[in-house]
C-alpha cells in the first residue's frame, strides 16, 4: 500500500529569508524610519503642548480630550480616510502614526512636571530664576526621565502601528505580514512580526540607555543606613 506524499507548505521556508535578505534589511530600515519621524514630529508637537496644558491647566482637559479622540480612531479607518487628501504617501502615513503619540507624550509630559517638588520650585525662584530658567533649567530636566518613559511607550507602539501602514503601500515590514496573508505563505508573516517585536524591544533598550545616560541623578538611590 503506497503513502500518500504531504504536500503541505512548511511552516518557516529559511530559504526564502536568505533570498530576500537585501529586501529584509530594506523594510527593516524603512520601519525605523518611519517610526522615528513619528516620534521625532510627536515629541516636537507633544512636549510644548504639555507645557502649556500644565501651566494653563483649563487647556489641560480640551487638549487631552482632542488628543484622546485621535488616538481612539481605529488605524484603519484612519488611513483609509486621509488617502482621500494626501494619497498613499508617506505623509498619509506619518500624519496618522503622529496622532496616535499625541495622548501619551502629552500626559507623560504634565505627569513629569507636575511631579517637580514644589520646594525645588521655591528655592529656584528665590534664586532668581525667572519662570522661563525654571522651566529649562529645572523643571523639565526632572521631568525627563517620566518624559522619556512615554516616549518608550509611544516608540513601542508605532512600531506596531508602522505595520498598519502597508495597506497604503508604506509599512516597513508590514509589507512581509500582508504579502504573506494575501499568498497564504506563513514564512514572511513570520519574518515580519518575529522582527517588529525585536525591533520594538531593542529600540525600548536603546531609549532607556539613553535616558540613564542623560539623567545620572535618577540613579542615584541613598544607601541604607549602615551600608558600606
Amino acid at each position: 500500500m503506497m503513502l500518500a506524499q504531504d504536500t503541505r507548505e512548511p511552516f518557516f521556508r529559511p530559504e526564502w529569508v536568505s533570498r530576500n535578505a537585501d529586501r529584509i534589511v530594506e523594510q527593516l530600515i524603512e520601519h525605523a524610519y518611519l517610526t522615528s519621524i513619528a516620534v521625532g514630529v510627536g515629541s516636537l508637537i507633544a512636549i510644548p503642548v504639555g507645557v502649556y496644558a500644565y501651566r494653563h491647566r483649563r487647556a489641560y482637559v480640551p487638549v487631552t480630550w482632542l488628543a484622546g479622540f485621535l488616538y481612539t480612531i481605529p488605524s484603519l479607518a484612519l488611513f483609509a480616510f486621509l488617502t482621500t487628501y494626501t494619497g498613499l504617501t508617506t505623509l498619509t502615513a506619518e500624519i496618522g502614526l503622529v496622532s496616535y503619540t499625541l495622548l501619551i507624550l502629552i500626559r507623560n509630559v504634565v505627569a513629569g512636571l507636575e511631579g517637580v517638588p514644589r520646594d525645588t520650585r521655591e528655592a529656584a525662584r528665590a534664586m532668581g530664576y525667572t519662570p522661563r530658567q525654571l522651566l529649562w533649567r529645572v523643571e523639565l530636566p526632572l521631568a525627563f526621565p517620566v518624559i522619556m518613559a512615554g516616549i518608550r511607550v509611544a516608540t513601542v507602539t508605532i512600531i506596531g502601528l508602522v505595520t498598519v501602514t502597508s495597506l497604503i503601500g508604506k509599512g516597513g515590514l508590514g509589507k512581509f505580514i500582508l504579502q504573506g496573508i494575501q499568498r497564504f505563505f506563513s514564512t514572511p508573516i513570520v519574518v515580519g512580526a518575529v522582527l517588529s517585536v525585536l525591533l520594538a524591544i531593542l529600540a525600548d533598550v536603546l531609549l532607556l540607555g539613553l535616558q540613564r545616560a542623560l539623567t545620572p541623578w535618577a540613579r542615584s538611590r541613598p544607601r541604607p543606613e549602615g551600608a558600606r
